[in-house]
């Protein structure tokens, strides 16, 4: 500390000088800089009428000037730096393409003024002697504010990289896993600022660590299903085993994906309910989708009487084909008189629809039955079905 009339200690700061000595000609040193600083403070004092010597808490009348011209010196220069950073910034952000720089730019803006006003204030208290509660709590505020800032910008950048970077070419799913990851991320960020901040104010960290990490396990145990979930539900959004919109089947539930959740995804199915399957059991189950479907093979059976000569049996194979070949849409596979069934001539016939649409096979399949109903009738051909001949027998010598 310094009295009235006494300016040696400001020449005693641990500050290397700025400028040196070129040729023979002085030049203005750091420690000359805080010396005129800390005169002109007590001039100041002794202009106004006030004792530079004046002691008060602890600290005299001229160190309270000079501390608040440190105060106003501090403020200007971190004003000066930040509006340096952005200037240059915004400068390279015109050259480039890249939105990086625009991210850097919204980081430094998270730093409000009133941070830099208290950084400034605390930069002008270690001009000052103060102990005790008084200066733990100014130290403490800062390491609160520092960490809060902190958080904020890197929550900022990861917001703009991970999430608007990479989800603004992503569909809708993986737009919603990023942006759970993100959420985790920042999660993950403000638990690692608190452990900071509780570190740096001198609170023991490593029971509280082995704390955390035995209840994360008891936690884990608690809540293993809604995990398993969670990241069954990172497995669908990366892996994309479907997406909203696509009509699916689950085991016997059929329905269009309309919501996947972080627990659970939400089917609609065809007679009108909403269906709700835990993102563990889709990611188990057996998943056919039918979005990406871009033909359809289908297979149908029909049987024609015994009675039916055999010339009219080939020929129905060859009729089957013909009608098949005849409608836009479908493409013909094969068409067989395939077993003699217990009651019919069986035949089997594989063509394919060129379309994904149900209803379009659907179409396609009643005009193949329609067009080979009419044919078979044509020619007194008759479709089977289920009989049976029973024959009686009579023994002689029965009344």
């Amino acid at each position: 500390m310094w009295v009235h009339g006494d300016i040696a200690p400001f020449t005693n700061y641990p500050l290397r000088p700025i400028v040196g000595n070129i040729g023979t000609a002085p030049f203005l040193t750091m420690t000359d800089f805080i010396t005129g600083i800390a005169r002109a403070a007590e001039g100041s004092l002794r202009a106004l009428g006030i004792d530079p010597s004046l002691r008060l808490w602890g600290n005299t009348a001229g160190e309270y000037a000079f501390a608040l011209v440190v105060f106003f010196l501090a403020l200007a220069a971190l004003k000066l730096v930040q509006v340096v950073v952005l200037a240059q910034l915004n400068r390279l952000a015109q050259k480039t393409k890249t939105d990086l720089d625009d991210t850097f730019i919204k980081m430094v803006r998270s730093f409000n003024p009133p941070f830099y006003t208290f950084l400034a204030f605390w930069v002008a208290l270690q001009q000052l002697s103060f102990e005790g509660f008084a200066l733990k709590l100014v130290n403490a505020i800062l390491i609160i504010w520092v960490v809060y800032q902190s958080v904020i910008a890197l929550g900022i950048f990861i917001q703009d990289v991970i999430f608007k970077k990479f989800a603004a070419r992503a569909d809708a799913t993986t737009q919603s896993a990023l942006r759970v990851l993100a959420n985790l991320a920042k999660g993950a960020l403000w638990g690692l600022g608190i452990i900071i901040l509780l570190s740096n104010l001198g609170v023991d960290v490593t029971g509280l660590l082995a704390g955390v990490g035995i209840g994360g396990i008891a936690v884990a145990f608690a809540v293993q299903g809604i995990l398993s979930d969670l990241f069954s539900s990172f497995s669908i959004y990366f892996d994309k085993p479907y997406k909203v919109g696509d009509f699916i089947a689950v085991g016997e539930v059929l329905g269009t994906v309309e919501h996947i959740g972080v627990k659970s995804t939400r089917l609609r199915a065809l007679s009108g309910e909403q269906v709700v399957l835990s993102n563990q059991k889709m990611t188990s189950a057996d998943v056919r989708n039918y979005a990406d479907m871009k033909e359809r093979r289908v297979v149908f059976s029909f049987g024609i009487l015994y009675e039916t000569p055999p010339e009219k049996v080939a020929w129905v194979a060859q009729e089957v084909r013909r009608i098949i070949e005849g409608i836009e849409g479908a493409r013909f596979d094969r068409a067989h008189f395939k077993a003699f069934g217990d009651s019919s001539l069986d035949f089997e016939v594989v063509y394919y629809v060129c379309s994904g649409d149900y209803t379009r096979y659907m179409d396609i399949q009643q005009e193949i039955n329609l067009a080979l109903f009419r044919a078979l009738a044509r020619e007194g051909i008759g479709f089977a079905y289920p009989t049976r001949t029973v024959y009686l027998k009579k023994e002689s010598g029965t009344a």
